[in-house]
C-alpha cells in the first residue's frame, strides 16, 4: 500500500537512519490498520448471521400483514376513500398512487437501428465530449486549443514498505 505523505519540515527525519525506521514503522501501522480491519468486517459478519434469521422471520411478518391489509383495502376502496386515493385508518393510512410513465427499452442497438431507419432521430440523443485521450496522443496540436492545458510532470512522493505477499491455498 502507497502512502502520499505531506509533512512539515521540523517533523522530517534528519538521517538516513530515522528514514529507514520510519518507513518501517509505516509499513507496522498500515498493517495494524489491516488487521485491525479484518477484525471489525469477521465481527460485523457474525452479527449479520446471527441477526440475519431474525430479520427474516421480521420481513416475512411484515409482508403477510401487508398483503392481508392490501387485500382487504382493494376490496373495500370505495368504502375507505370514495373517489379519492388516500385513507385514514386512524393507526395509519393506506394509499393508491399511479406511477408516472416510464420507458423500458430491451436491444438497444436494434432500436436504435430501427429508429434510424425509420428516421425518428428525435428519439436518439447524441452526447458530445472531449476526447482526451486523442489530445494526449496528439498534444502539440492540443496545446493551440484556447482552454486546454496538457499536464505533465507531475510527480509524487510515494512511500511503499516492504512487505511479504502469501497466497492461502
Amino acid at each position: 500500500m502507497a502512502t502520499r505523505i505531506k509533512t512539515k519540515a521540523a517533523d522530517a527525519p534528519q538521517t538516513l537512519a530515522q528514514v529507514q525506521s520510519d518507513i518501517r514503522q509505516i509499513g507496522d501501522l498500515q498493517r495494524e490498520h489491516a488487521r485491525m480491519s479484518a477484525d471489525l468486517n469477521d465481527k460485523v459478519a457474525q452479527l449479520t448471521e446471527a441477526a440475519a434469521p431474525l430479520l427474516k422471520d421480521l420481513q416475512e411478518r411484515s409482508a403477510a400483514l401487508q398483503k392481508g391489509v392490501q387485500i382487504y383495502c382493494e376490496a373495500n376502496r370505495e368504502e375507505l376513500c370514495g373517489k379519492g386515493k388516500t385513507a385514514n385508518l386512524v393507526t395509519g393510512e393506506v394509499q393508491w398512487r399511479q406511477r408516472p410513465p416510464s420507458v423500458k427499452v430491451t436491444g438497444v442497438d436494434a432500436v436504435i437501428a430501427w429508429l434510424k431507419n425509420m428516421s425518428l432521430t428525435a428519439f436518439i440523443r447524441t452526447k458530445e465530449e472531449i476526447n482526451k485521450e486523442a489530445m494526449l496522443n496528439e498534444p502539440e496540436k492540443a496545446k493551440g486549443v484556447p482552454g486546454v492545458t496538457i499536464v505533465t510532470g507531475v510527480e509524487d512522493f510515494v512511500i511503499v514498505p516492504f512487505e511479504v505477499d502469501t497466497e492461502m491455498a
